[in-house]
Parts: C-alpha cells; structure tokens; sequence
C-alpha cells in the first residue's frame, strides 16, 4: 500500500528548526577550539604507550575546561590521513586515541597544517598541538605554511620527541613564525610532556591568562616563548 502524502511542514515548523541550527552554529563558534596532532608513524613505536596514555589523559583532564572542543587528528601509513569529529566528551577523545596504532609511512604535516588552516577558517581554533619526532618534507615548505597560519592567528605548538638536531630547528621556527612554542622530551620526561599538554589545554580554554595561573616549568617555558 502506497504510503499518503507527508504533511507539508509549516511555516512554524521551519521557523523553529532555522532558529535551533542557528542556535547550534551560535554555540559551536562560541567553544574553544584545540587541534591535537600526533605522528603515527613506526618511528614512534618504541615510546608510543606511555605517550598514548599520557594523551588520553589531557582529554580527561580537558573535562575540567569549560566548553573546550578537542579535534584528533593522525597520520600514519600510506598517505592515511584521519581528523575525528571536533568532541567535548573527553571519554570519546580517550577511547579514539587508544585505537590508534602506529604504521610505517612517510610524515604528512604540510597536509595536517593546510587542514588546521581549513578547519580555522570555518571557526577559530586557539591552539595546534603536534608531537612528532620526524621530518621527511621540505623544512622551507613547513615553515612557509606555519607562516601563514601565523598570519591568521593559529599559533602552533610543536612538541618534539627525541634529540634529531633538524627537527628540533625546523620545529622551532614553526612554532615561532606562527606564534607558538616548542618543546623537546623523550622518554624518560613523561611528567614533561603531562605537564606541557595540560599547559596548552589550559591556554586554548582561557588565553593567556589562564596559562599564567598555572605553576610549573611548563608553563613557564610557554611563557616564554608566546607573545604577549
């Protein structure tokens, strides 16, 4: 049996659902934005545990920030290129990290800045934070990109792991020409890169202010480094 007709939706009907998807634009463009980036490739392997636990508990501890939307984003293998859903449920966030693996490939973070400048355009992201601990692209290219994410406000946070003399200059530039801050650990500071991630949390829910009521060398090295 053929189905009647739906019932034409009125004028009421439309009214009330614009107003809630404005309401919902409204409230997404009102949060707090932070990118979380992490290199998934086998370089990362040996220290990936303790870094992934370290990761999922920022997302916990971001609960205590108030209207803070997270975004993970990872690559790894051939070309794979993943950006979640930006969350406010830091359980989500957590589970999601621990999903991922990593696998061998080349690094992608040109493709991961021109992804932070497209999601930025749409609503202002505070913060990208990247742990990474290799570089297998032109430094001039990253940087020229940093540059221009510098020019729009979207200050980058480049947390290396390991000693890789390159990377660690590379890094650095990123971080200043987009107005940032850089930071090396390695496996024996997890208190470090724990103390770092709940810095830059803190920063993308309330500014700079919010980072200078921490206490801590983290944040002092932050601190350092950003504008005023």
């Amino acid at each position: 049996m053929a189905k009647p007709p739906a019932q034409p939706s009125s004028s009421q009907d439309i009214t009330a659902f614009l107003r809630k998807r404005q309401a919902i634009s409204e409230f997404v463009g009102q949060q707090a934005r932070l990118l979380f980036a992490v290199d998934a490739t086998a370089s990362r392997q040996p220290t990936w545990d303790q870094a992934s636990h370290l990761q999922q508990e920022m997302f916990r501890a971001s609960d205590q920030i108030a209207d803070l939307a997270v975004q993970l984003c990872y690559y790894r293998g051939f070309g794979e290129f993943q950006a979640s859903p930006w969350l406010r449920n830091s359980a989500a966030l957590a589970r999601l990290m621990g999903r991922v693996y990593c696998e061998g490939g080349h690094t992608q973070i040109a493709k991961l800045l021109r992804h932070a400048r497209a999601e930025h355009s749409k609503a202002d992201i505070r913060a990208v934070v990247f742990i990474g601990d290799a570089i297998e692209e032109n430094p001039d290219t990253l940087c020229d990109l940093s540059g221009q994410c510098g020019l729009v406000k979207l200050p980058l946070f480049m947390f290396q792991e390991g000693p890789d003399p390159v990377v660690e200059t590379t890094f650095r530039t990123m971080a200043r020409v987009s107005g940032g801050a850089f930071a090396r650990f390695d496996s024996n500071s997890a208190d470090f890169l724990a103390g770092l991630l709940g810095a830059v949390a803190r920063y993308a829910g309330g500014g700079r202010k919010a980072l200078e009521s921490l206490k801590g060398e983290s944040a002092k090295l932050l601190l350092r480094q950003l504008k005023p």
